[in-house]
């Protein structure tokens, strides 16, 4: 029996092995997605708005000439991102930009605003919303063998610390800690 049980164990132990070895860059990328996606209400984690105010001297362009708006437009050397521009009843140029705008009052005050993309943390939250068909079988595959470790990984510890001990206590906090969170929040 002791023979069997040292040949399963060791079976576990090169499964968990490898398989986290395969796993581990998956692992940081959906674990920093995954933390940037839980703070989503403090800030965006795929993009940072960029903002700059001008003021410009009124005199030397006219609103109601599109060249002039273009002129503006060129101050923030963003022609090549122009879609339009519409004027309010209050005078106001509202310029619309590939990913942002510029907002012209008469009274001179420019304000811009463009949303540039975050390097790492906008291709890692693309790959945690799957992106395509491909990825989510990959995705799905991911979470097989995230239970596939979990499972080994309980049993390759021997001894005083092995799941029928102290690693049983951990285990089931492990379990009864998100059950008790659904409990108080997810029913209010």
């Amino acid at each position: 029996m002791a023979e069997k049980t040292r040949k399963w164990r060791w079976w576990f132990r090169v499964i968990h092995r490898d398989v986290g070895y395969f796993l581990f860059g998956m692992t940081i990328i959906y674990s920093i997605s995954g933390i940037a996606l839980n703070h989503i209400n403090d800030f965006d984690p795929s993009y940072e708005k960029v903002l700059k105010k001008i003021t410009i001297d009124t005199s030397k362009y006219d609103l109601s000439k599109d060249s002039d708006i273009m002129n503006i437009v060129d101050v923030f050397n963003e022609k090549d991102n122009y879609k339009k521009h519409k004027t309010r009843s209050d005078g106001m140029v509202k310029v619309y930009l590939n990913k942002g705008s510029i907002a012209i009052k008469p009274s001179g005050e420019v304000n811009y605003e463009k949303f540039k993309r975050r390097p790492i943390l906008h291709a890692t939250n693309y790959l945690h919303y799957n992106p395509g068909r491909w990825w989510k079988w990959f995705s799905d595959g991911y979470a097989v063998a995230l239970i596939l470790l979990a499972v080994t990984g309980i049993f390759l510890v021997k001894g005083r610390h092995s799941i029928s001990r102290i690693g049983l206590i951990y285990t089931v906090l492990g379990i009864v800690i998100p059950l008790l969170f659904l409990y108080l929040y997810y029913n209010k």
